[in-house]
């Protein structure tokens, strides 16, 4: 068909399997790249169909890449800024034949480069699918017009079309994926009037989505950020149960709330190794050149204690105790809309005017417990505005962003990550500091112990250094959260 409506020449034929990889939430494909792993090589390229980009060899397609542990050279630096601490998993295996022409004009020149590939994904040894024909063609120099002919020609009279979607995109959705991923930042549609319990609840199924579906890869270690989305669902869902409790019958509500809690800390030592660890580059930053290499005895003992708190927490995980936590809150979370709302004052109210009051409410808690902090004020009062910060972030974001407008709850937002950030860095150097003195013994005993020790120490003062310019920082952040603009703000906003 293709001969008779253009005068070509059949070039090469070629046959390729190619193996293409993102993030568990797709953070490649948000950025309009891709990776593939094709001939012996693992590649960057862009979505929009440009050639590969950088690349490293790899014998054969693995089913994980951490980028983070790549080779220092250009795929390295070209994916890291991008993916972060987050694993590249293979999506899609696709096999493909392909055949290319030559374009001809009338004097049999080479007018045109044309390819058309059948690709195929293959869901198993023994079954593949049929993808969209493609057809792929590039301009010889000077001849731009024909090119444009070529195309009008597939197109009108031969009804081939330009796939609307990469390759990649329509080989994920065929095999059931999501080409985007699956985020753990959930926006739930709500509506002002929607009775209380029922959007309570609705936010609460979605949390326990992002929850279920980073399960496995926290229990598997694929990569860190599983189990830092797993707590931030488990943290988000806390704070809905303490903020909306009036919603819920009291001594269920409690029995459960004492689980989640249980479940947290079952996973807080495994996080916070997790992030020693990561940035532990950027701690050893902290202290002198001369002194950098001195804490590698340091790191091994992190890397023991995170293995040993990993294997806890994934026996919490699989444990019949957590099983029953997540039956009893799937069972609570359907029954909800339908009990009786004697105990439950706030159910039937709605959701705008009850979300309203609350993040009106933990926000003014807020500034009354930041304008109380002064110089002589403890450690522990910056950590529970930390905290309450945290609570009134959720709302926000969980059912403010959904209820009110942008102009106001963007800017709340802001000031209140920026006030998070001085107070988040406080404590994380306080806790720093107080995990390092109490692993002093253990790295002693180790080769390179005493110069380990000494290395120790000047971090820990930097550390320690660190934390009172976060507190100094305080007061000019703060201040942006209780500005009068901001009170007022909120006063005429959610009441």
């Amino acid at each position: 068909m293709l001969h008779e409506r253009l005068q070509l020449r059949d070039r090469e034929t070629s046959e390729s399997e190619r193996t293409f990889y993102d993030t568990f939430d797709g953070l490649l494909h948000a950025a309009g790249l891709w990776a593939v792993h094709e001939q012996g090589r693992l590649s960057l390229g862009g979505s929009n169909g440009a050639s590969p980009g950088p690349s490293a060899a790899w014998a054969s397609a693995p089913r994980r890449v951490l980028p983070i542990e790549l080779e220092p050279g250009p795929l390295r630096e070209a994916l890291v800024p991008v993916v972060g601490v987050r694993a590249l998993l293979a999506q899609v295996l696709v096999r493909s034949r392909s055949q290319a022409f030559d374009v001809l004009d009338d004097e049999h020149k080479t007018v045109v480069r044309m390819t058309l590939e059948l690709p195929a994904l293959v869901a198993s040894p023994q079954r593949e699918f049929e993808l969209r024909t493609r057809l792929r063609l590039s301009a010889v120099r000077g001849y731009d017009k024909a090119l444009a002919r070529t195309r009008r020609t597939l197109e009108r009279e031969l009804g081939f079309s330009v796939p609307r979607r990469p390759l990649v995109d329509e080989a994920v959705r065929a095999a059931g994926g999501r080409p985007a991923g699956i985020s753990s930042k959930p926006a739930v549609k709500l509506k002002f009037e929607q009775r209380t319990d029922a959007a309570t609840v609705a936010v609460l199924r979605a949390l326990l989505e992002v929850v279920q579906a980073n399960l496995e890869g926290t229990i598997a270690d694929v990569d860190a950020e599983f189990l830092h989305d797993f707590r931030v669902a488990v943290r988000r869902s806390r704070a809905v149960q303490r903020e909306c409790k009036t919603a819920f019958p009291p001594a269920e509500l409690e029995r459960l709330r004492t689980e989640f809690r249980w479940l947290q800390r079952a996973t807080g030592d495994a996080r916070d190794l997790d992030v020693y660890v990561l940035e532990f580059d950027a701690m050893r930053a902290l202290v002198p050149d001369g002194f950098a290499g001195d804490l590698d005895p340091l790191l091994g003992v992190l890397r023991s204690r995170r293995l040993t708190a990993r294997r806890e927490m994934v026996r919490a995980l699989r444990s019949d105790r957590a099983l029953a936590l997540w039956r009893d809150w799937e069972a609570l979370l359907d029954e909800l809309v339908e009990m009786p709302g004697a105990e439950r004052r706030a159910a039937a109210m709605p959701i705008g005017e009850f979300a309203g009051r609350r993040i009106a409410k933990v926000y003014r808690r807020m500034v009354r417990m930041g304008s109380a902090i002064d110089d002589s004020s403890p450690p522990e009062a910056l950590h529970e505005l930390r905290k309450k910060g945290k609570e009134l972030r959720y709302l926000l974001e969980l059912f403010g962003t959904q209820l009110y407008a942008d102009e106001v709850v963007k800017p709340m937002i802001k000031t209140l990550k920026a006030l998070q950030d001085v107070l988040g860095r406080h404590q994380d150097r306080e806790v720093q500091a107080a995990t390092l003195r109490t692993l002093r013994e253990e790295v002693s005993a180790l080769p390179g112990g005493s110069a380990a020790l000494m290395a120790m120490g000047l971090l820990v003062g930097r550390v320690g250094a660190d934390q009172h310019a976060a507190r100094g920082e305080l007061a000019d952040v703060f201040a942006a959260f209780a500005s009068k603009r901001q009170r007022r703000l909120v006063k005429e906003t959610f009441g």
